[in-house]
């Protein structure tokens, strides 16, 4: 009985070049999506200083300006059409 057990390994094919192109490209994918991933979470500034003083320097010197409003041309009044009810387009002596 013990003979009959068969503990080799199975036989695995060898991958193909188009298996490995997408097994290390799935690889460097994720390496690209871990590593921006933690650029955003982890961001680094090259001075803290020199960030405040651009945003303060920036707010003072941006005044909002008041937006020019479009004159408004004369428009011709539109044609008013009186709309039909189901029943009148579903009249039997408007097919005939």
């Amino acid at each position: 009985m013990a003979a009959e057990l068969d503990f080799s390994p199975p036989e695995v094919p060898e991958p193909t070049f188009m298996e490995n192109v997408l097994r290390y490209g799935l690889f460097f994918g994720a390496i690209f999506q871990l590593i921006c991933v933690l650029a955003i979470i982890l961001p680094i500034s090259k001075s803290h200083k020199t960030d405040s003083d651009c945003f303060e320097s920036k707010s003072s010197e941006v005044v909002k300006k008041p937006k020019m409003v479009a004159p408004q041309l004369s428009k011709k009044p539109k044609k008013e059409t009186k709309k039909k009810s189901l029943k009148e387009i579903w009249r039997p002596q408007n097919f005939l």
